[in-house]
């Protein structure tokens, strides 16, 4: 059957497609998050490109495991909500519609009830990575850490907050379509929710959680709200995960959707690495005793979360909001690393063959500037890198080792990088 459904014919389909092929067989109980992992990233389900046929079964997946859990449905049609893909907003997403899967665990609280913690994570990718790939197009994009491991993560929660006693407030678990074609699926939840989004206390949001390896896990949105200094130590006092506190709210994921709507926001983030968005993002790298810990610290704010009777105070408008690159205007070739650092971009690597791999930038540099402009976070790399055309020669400027050093380049077009 898995081989069948990755043929030209098979499941992948086409953009937009919605392909009633038979998804691959798994279990009827909630297994391991690895199991999670494995199902969602297997080549069997072509990428999981929003709309495609593969990305259906991962939704029929993650909606049974729901079910497993004895979850209340909360999209329209099940646990199911149906939206359109493709606006003039978004031109790069396919025509046809995708589907969020939303359950919801109510609370025991008869006041508290009405009001919910959103804790959600996308599990769409790249399908064969014709749009948004980083390395080779035209193969099999399986996103195991993007985002098999967040959807992982967040069932693995859901069965543990579901087998405890039941939190005051309700729970709304959902999985978003169309994260990577500009948070599609987040945005059209923040317009229909299944709780009224002013009974929305707070949101966390699991993208990329499956590299933790011992090293640090970046939390985003602790500025959002005074309390997570609070909340986030003390649930992860019994795991001991090495944590690296980033203030913004608005990020390159769905939990901008929230904050935008003025609700604290939490985006757990493993980092980056030389897999990110090419087809070598395999389930055999995921830290599975890491991503274990990451689920455990989900459930445990969630709960606390839910069994807290007042608000959270939000602090709007914490970062800025980041502009996804399109596919043309100068290309440079840097990858981030998001770990954030007093002044300027750490650089978790470069592309091979790019302007900055000929200038001699490497992992572990920190640009700090950019021709004329200064590169003092992420945000002023990339309003520098669109102030400037492909061909422009320019001084680069970056620290390595404390020590800055300068390097001239010439900016490639991104419309002609290497795929």
């Amino acid at each position: 059957m898995f081989a069948s459904l990755t043929s030209p014919d098979g499941l992948q389909g086409q953009a937009g497609e919605q392909d009633e092929t038979a998804c691959p067989e798994y279990g009827a109980r909630l297994g391991t998050p690895m199991e999670t992992v494995r199902y969602l990233a297997d080549d069997a389900l072509g990428g999981r490109f929003s709309g495609s046929a593969g990305e259906r079964c991962a939704g029929e997946y993650i909606a049974a495991m729901f079910a497993s859990l004895g979850l209340d449905p909360g999209g329209e049609d099940g646990y199911f909500q149906e939206l359109p893909l493709a606006s003039a907003a978004q031109p790069h997403a396919p025509p046809g519609r995708g589907r969020n899967v939303v359950a919801i665990l109510r609370g025991s609280d008869p006041e508290l009830r009405e009001s919910t913690v959103v804790v959600g994570a996308h599990y769409d990718h790249l399908g064969l990575g014709e749009f948004g790939s980083t390395g080779e197009a035209g193969e099999i994009h399986n996103g195991a850490d993007d985002n098999a491991s967040g959807v992982a993560a967040v069932l693995a929660a859901a069965r543990a907050l579901r087998g405890g006693a039941r939190p005051a407030r309700s729970i709304v678990f959902v999985a978003f379509t169309g994260e990577e074609l500009g948070l599609i699926g987040s945005a059209w939840y923040a317009n229909h929710p299944a709780i009224p989004l002013e009974e929305t206390v707070a949101m966390i949001n699991l993208d990329m959680v499956g590299r933790l390896e011992g090293g640090e896990m970046i939390v985003y949105g602790m500025g959002t709200a005074p309390e997570w200094e609070e909340i986030v130590p003390a649930a992860n006092s019994d795991i001991g995960i090495p944590l690296v506190w980033e203030e913004a709210g608005f990020g390159p994921s769905d939990h901008t959707s929230f904050y935008a709507n003025d609700i604290p926001v939490l985006h757990f983030f493993t980092n980056v690495h030389a897999d990110y968005h090419r087809h070598t993002d395999d389930a055999e790298k995921i830290d599975a005793p890491g991503l274990g810990r990451v689920a455990r610290l989900t459930e445990n704010v969630a709960r606390a979360l839910a069994e807290r009777r007042e608000r959270l105070a939000v602090i709007p408008g914490v970062g800025e909001r980041e502009q996804r690159g399109g596919g043309y205007g100068a290309w440079l070739g840097t990858v981030p690393d998001f770990t954030p650092v007093d002044f300027g971009v750490l650089l978790a690597g470069v592309t091979e063959g790019s302007p900055a791999a000929g200038g001699g930038l490497a992992r572990g540099d920190v640009l700090i500037g950019l021709g004329d402009y200064e590169v003092g976070d992420l945000q002023a790399f990339t309003d520098a890198l669109a102030a400037h055309r492909p061909g422009d020669e320019i001084v680069l400027r970056y620290l390595r080792d404390g020590e800055e050093h300068e390097a001239t380049v010439r900016l490639g077009d991104r419309a002609d990088r290497p795929r």
